[in-house]
């Protein structure tokens, strides 16, 4: 690292100190004229070091995370092209099971789209942030770039008006194909800050703090998204999703979920993961 890098980490290191985050960090290094790969890479590393030293719980900027507009307790909410129906609501964690989220052609056209790229489904490698295949996730998947297609970016700019949070901090969605007896045992969605592979993860735009698991297809028989710490189960129908946010990489935060085994036909579901910030 070179002396003027070594200038920035030491900079980056004494504001997160001191409770700034790391996007508005990247904003104001950005702004100053540093090299925006140094400027990512150098923050990546300030932040994992900050983390994986003090396994700090580190909440999102001013507490601001993806949420529809509940402040009245709709039954619906209309988007610019949808009327998507309310049909759960948790307060903590903040869970909102959506219904008529998606049409039954945009499902139908995400599963043929996605058919000819699955493969046996991949998660996260902690230890080098590149992905491994993981016998805790039993089923087919594969993802589309943001906006790879006409009906992924409808699908995408509807959810980013939904849940008002930037249509740029989505990642991709991913379609995955349970097919009977696949399953994905509870785990977490946000990157842990005392992995390694954590720090080059969220250079692409920071952590993950919200997921929408979005039902393509209903199987006949299991399947269900289940949130074991607070007893709640979503029956994975056709159209309808499921919302979640975590303001911090911490179970605190009472996300872990997963998805229970199918016992009898297929279930597809697409997910969108949420960032901080740009996903790049």
């Amino acid at each position: 690292m070179t002396s003027a890098n070594t200038d920035l980490l030491k900079w980056l290191n004494e504001c997160l100190a001191r409770g700034h985050s790391s996007a508005s960090l990247t904003a104001t290094a950005l702004q100053s004229g540093w090299n925006a790969d140094v400027v990512r890479a150098t923050v990546a590393e300030a932040v994992g070091r900050e983390l994986i030293a003090n396994r700090a719980v580190v909440r999102t900027p001013g507490g601001s995370l993806p949420e529809p507009d509940m402040t009245q307790s709709p039954t619906f909410i209309q988007t610019t092209d949808r009327r998507v129906e309310i049909l759960t609501v948790v307060k903590h964690p903040r869970v909102v099971v959506f219904g008529n989220l998606l049409s039954d052609e945009e499902c139908e056209s995400l599963i043929e789209l996605a058919q000819p790229k699955l493969a046996r489904s991949q998660t996260v490698d902690n230890q080098t942030g590149g992905e491994e295949v993981n016998s805790a996730r039993t089923s087919d998947g594969m993802f589309f770039t943001r906006s790879e297609n006409p009906v992924c970016e409808r699908v995408e700019r509807r959810l980013a008006e939904l849940l008002n949070w930037p249509f740029e901090n989505g990642e991709g969605l991913q379609v995955l194909r349970y097919r009977t007896g696949a399953q994905y045992v509870p785990h977490y969605d946000y990157f842990d800050p005392a992995q390694p592979g954590t720090a080059k993860i969220v250079q692409r735009g920071g952590q993950r703090v919200a997921t929408v698991v979005m039902y393509l297809r209903t199987p006949d028989r299991g399947g269900a998204t289940v949130f074991p710490d607070i007893g709640l189960e979503v029956q994975p129908v056709k159209g309808s999703g499921v919302f979640f946010s975590y303001d911090r990489p911490h179970p605190d935060t009472k996300t872990l979920h997963g998805g229970t085994p199918v016992t009898l036909g297929e279930k597809y579901v697409a997910t969108k993961w949420l960032r901080e910030s740009e996903f790049i």
